[in-house]
């Protein structure tokens, strides 16, 4: 541990708290937690510095260490069931294993929750690291303003016309019955378009009968009078598949967090192949429960 200290002390942002750097701040705070919180909490810090070996240590908001490279990659928090490290941008951040489990609403945070005993993937965990620094390396454009210097407030079409909200997701006006869906499908920008597609097919082949619709700016399908069983939606990186009863499905699909109730999820990204069968199992069960009735 000792020597592990001395390797962040020359990397470390400077610090009024006492005359002590941030890192000796953090070393003490993972003194005091003690236990497999402060383990979790060392090794994960360790990943973060093999991952971006000039990684800035800070520690803010009354002693949270804070990880930056270019602007903040992550925090780390114990709370007495978890260790939490929040990435400040994880939404737009690559996932493919499923690391975050937890902050997964919204368009900005992402956590990864880390109970007693569990032990993250290493390599997807410094991968992530490494993209959250690399995100923070790339400058964004300057939007462009327009008469009198007020930025522009023009909401961005896609080449039918039709507007794209957070994330690319298309803005389609509430309806029953495929039509919506196919405007919303058309209008899914990219490969997004393309998954949006098989998510459709597969679907009406698994559930022929199936009921559809479009709420909230998102396709939605039911089964008549047991309302709605699943639903997907455009995300920046990826595009995220609701089971609204997804606790009883079996398996479970990744995806939750402590407020998500009995929603699961899956998030499909780019160059990630969906597993047909996997999903075909889980729309034939989903499409026999009472579904969700808004």
């Amino acid at each position: 541990m000792d020597c592990y200290r001395e390797s962040f002390a020359m990397k470390s942002a400077p610090s009024d708290t006492q005359g002590k750097s941030p890192t000796q701040l953090i070393d003490e705070r993972i003194q005091e937690i003690g236990g497999w919180q402060a383990e979790t909490l060392t090794r994960m810090r360790k990943l973060i510095h093999e991952a971006v070996p000039d990684v800035v240590e800070e520690v803010k908001w009354r002693g949270v260490p804070v990880w930056s490279s270019g602007g903040i990659l992550c925090t780390g928090e114990n709370y007495k069931k978890a260790v939490k490290l929040t990435f400040a941008k994880g939404a737009s951040l690559p996932d493919p294993t499923g690391l975050f489990n937890a902050s997964l609403e919204g368009n900005m945070r992402r956590a990864i929750d880390i109970l007693e005993g569990e032990e993250v993937n290493a390599k997807a965990f410094k991968a992530l690291v490494k993209a959250a620094a690399a995100q923070n390396a790339t400058k964004p454009q300057k939007p462009k303003s327009g008469m009198g210097g007020k930025t522009s407030t023009k909401l961005k079409k896609n080449d039918q016309g039709v507007v794209l909200l957070s994330g690319g997701n298309p803005q389609i006006a509430k309806g029953d019955g495929d039509a919506p869906v196919q405007a919303y499908i058309a209008a899914m920008p990219g490969w997004k378009s393309e998954l949006g597609k098989q998510l459709d097919e597969l679907i009406v082949r698994v559930v022929p009968d199936v009921r559809k619709a479009v709420k909230w700016n998102s396709p939605f399908y039911g089964s008549a009078d047991q309302g709605w069983f699943v639903s997907f939606h455009v995300l920046t990186k990826y595009v995220k598949v609701t089971f609204f009863d997804g606790t009883s499905l079996k398996p479970e699909p990744p995806g939750f967090t402590p407020k998500s109730k009995e929603n699961r999820w899956l998030d499909i990204y780019e160059n990630q192949p969906l597993d047909v069968k996997q999903m075909e199992k889980w729309i034939k069960q989903a499409a026999k429960l009472p579904g969700w009735m808004p």
